[in-house]
């Protein structure tokens, strides 16, 4: 098991760390390829109990975790996502448990028919291989990618942020208890046991182990994956999600819906971070809207006409527009009409998520059609916006791009599939 025990390493030894990384991953696949459901479900139920059981564990090396973050004077939203207690250990065993629910993609018939000369084509739908995921700071996403890679038959490689990397490793232990009670090799589910940030350009380039790179994390980090990757990459950038209040919207509908899409929990890539609302309605709508957003805690910046509405509002910069804050800060902005929203969306959006708020349908309609996001939403918050809430059990990330995934990529998005041929003997002419 890798554990949570760094190595120290230099970047002399990172290909040997590496390749035997890959070397394991690619034997262990060939395996999961062939692993039943019952068994591949099996070893996600155990790594769940085993979460459980280690949970005074897992408190503690988060704990370190946290008190590393600290010290480093990370931003709150980075401790937020990094932070651990019991419900929150509850919450990613359960997940484990949900992926395990799962119907099993591996093997489903996507399409079959017959042609004229007798033979018998089928689609089947079948893991992509050994994927490598590279985030950041979140230890869930360890339970999370590693159990959708089972359950999809695939081999993972994890990455995780040096943030997290001592709960990240308790994670993995309970992964690697599931895996041997299953019967299935360790090196179905690895992580690199290093921080040392040599392996991440490593990983890039292990074409011969590596089928996809999956990150997640901030600009920076996608940035130097899309550019360096000699692997296919299916890409979570930022999350810049935009509300947009409509004039036939409900007022408490609305002052839920963006409180809670702004304040729920503001680091994540579901957040709301700039609301847009109909000029026609905004002096009798935002205020109500304003006041709930402050006495949540909430800082506001906005256009001269909804400053004018309130002082404690901030004047908004053409960078706001482009921010995805990741912190209890949000944009506010009169636009006109359903037109100026879409406008303002399809100029500034990073294409994750959008909702509109109106009692509207055609306005709704034209709304979820105009917009090109991978996710959009009526009378809903954004911070539904995550794989877990859509029925996928969990997700890896949500995809911006449009190949090979788009939005939450759970255990169906990290399949591919093969066309199987059945004759009786035919020959082409």
């Amino acid at each position: 098991m890798n554990g949570a025990k760094a190595i120290d390493t230099g970047v002399a030894d990172i290909d040997g760390v590496m390749d035997l990384l890959g070397r394991k991953a690619r034997a262990a696949v060939q395996e999961l390829a062939q692993a039943s459901s019952d068994t591949k479900n099996t070893a996600l139920r155990e790594a769940a109990a085993s979460l459980r059981a280690r949970t005074a564990d897992l408190l503690a090396a988060n704990a370190r975790d946290m008190a590393d973050a600290a010290e480093r004077e990370n931003a709150p939203s980075l401790l937020d996502r990094l932070k651990l207690d019991k419900a929150r250990i509850d919450a990613v065993a359960a997940g484990l448990e949900k992926i395990a629910a799962l119907t099993d993609p591996v093997g489903e018939i996507l399409a079959a028919w017959d042609r004229p000369n007798g033979l018998n084509i089928s689609r089947v739908r079948v893991p992509l291989g050994v994927i490598g995921i590279i985030y950041e700071s979140r230890p869930n996403v360890t339970a999370d990618a590693g159990g959708l890679c089972l359950k999809s038959g695939n081999a993972a490689i994890l990455r995780g942020g040096s943030e997290s990397f001592h709960s990240s490793g308790v994670i993995l232990d309970c992964l690697q208890v599931g895996l041997a009670a299953a019967g299935l090799p360790e090196g179905s589910i690895q992580q690199v046991p290093t921080t040392n940030r040599a392996a991440v350009g490593k990983m890039l380039t292990m074409t011969d182990y590596i089928d996809i790179v999956v990150p997640r994390g901030g600009k920076s980090l996608i940035g130097r994956v899309q550019q360096e990757s000699k692997i296919p990459v299916i890409a979570h950038l930022d999350g810049l999600c935009h509300t947009y209040i409509d004039n036939a919207a409900n007022p408490d509908m609305a002052r839920d819906i963006v409180v809670n899409a702004k304040m729920r929990r503001p680091g994540i890539c579901g957040a709301t971070e700039t609301l847009l609302v109909d000029e026609s309605i905004a002096a009798r709508t935002l205020p109500d809207i304003i006041e709930a957003l402050v006495a949540a805690g909430c800082e506001l910046r906005g256009d001269d006409a909804t400053r004018a509405l309130d002082v404690r509002i901030a004047p908004s910069s053409e960078i706001d527009w482009r921010t995805e804050y990741l912190e209890p800060i949000l944009s506010i902005r009169q636009v006109d009409g359903l037109d100026g929203a879409i406008e303002h969306i399809a100029t500034y959006s990073s294409h994750h998520t959008e909702s509109i708020i109106t009692d509207d349908a055609a306005h709704a309609e034209k709304f979820l059609n105009a917009v090109d996001s991978a996710i959009v939403m009526h009378n809903a918050s954004t911070q539904f916006a995550d794989g877990g809430e859509f029925g996928m059990g969990a997700e890896i990330g949500i995809s911006t791009g449009r190949l090979h995934a788009r939005g939450p990529v759970g255990v169906e998005q990290l399949t591919t599939f093969k066309y199987v041929v059945r004759g009786a003997g035919q020959v082409r002419p």
